[in-house]
């Protein structure tokens, strides 16, 4: 059994938008998904393990900051579960960025381009917990300068809560130097305040979160796979 670790919202879309996902894994690959939540929306992870112990369970996070360090073990301790990394810093959460925000320029028009970007992530103040967001802002840049614009797009990390700069800080800064057409890619997976709160800025643009991206999918299935090698190797070491 996979098992997808989600933080959880209380918004509708967020709910839609792991269905979405879990679709789009079942159908590449034919492995049944679940989701589990750690806060708001049901069915709880621990609910979802206690009923299929031994799951591989893949953190859906963007970050390796609280909830996959601490929260996410300590429900599967003594389910027999194996847990994967999360996504964070993986090129394809960049490449799935990367289309999203064209997706939101297209929105401003069929030629429209960002002269500067804001990666936005959710913000963690445990050390290394921004990791996730900040190695997506380079390689977004770097994404973008593949592109060959006629002038480098600079790709700036911000951050929504616990960690700076603030995404209104990283917008005023490079409003300050010049920019005009500052989008804001949301380095997040599902609709909830967070998304709200990037509409509400004075961002040009705003791309839609990255969950049900397929390139979310399949790096959500390479997680499993790899874990599920992982496992059969160790118990034919086992029994040998």
């Amino acid at each position: 059994m996979l098992v997808i670790a989600v933080h959880g919202s209380a918004a509708p879309e967020a709910a839609a938008t792991f269905r979405r996902l879990v679709a789009s894994v079942e159908a590449i690959s034919g492995v049944r998904a679940l989701v589990g939540h750690l806060d708001v929306q049901r069915p709880s992870l621990a609910e979802v393990v206690r009923e299929h112990p031994h799951a591989v369970v893949v953190p859906l996070l963007l970050g390796d900051g609280f909830h996959r360090r601490v929260d996410v073990p300590a429900v599967l301790e003594g389910t027999g579960c194996v847990l994967t990394e999360g996504l964070g810093g993986e090129h394809e959460v960049a490449r799935a960025l990367h289309g999203r925000l064209r997706e939101a320029e297209r929105r401003r028009g069929p030629y429209a381009r960002a002269d500067a970007v804001v990666v936005a992530g959710a913000g963690s103040s445990r050390p290394g917990g921004n990791a996730g967001t900040e190695a997506c802002a380079a390689q977004l840049a770097a994404l973008l300068e593949y592109d060959g614009g006629a002038a480098p797009v600079p790709a700036v990390p911000a951050y929504l809560t616990s960690a700076g700069p603030t995404v209104h800080e990283a917008l005023a800064c490079l409003q300050a130097a010049g920019y005009r057409r500052i989008a804001v890619a949301a380095h997040l997976l599902a609709p909830g305040r967070f998304t709200r709160a990037l509409n509400a800025s004075a961002a040009w643009t705003v791309s839609e979160p990255l969950a049900d991206h397929p390139r979310l999918a399949r790096l959500v299935l390479g997680r499993y796979e790899s874990a599920r090698g992982t496992r059969s190797l160790r118990a034919a070491r086992l029994a040998c």
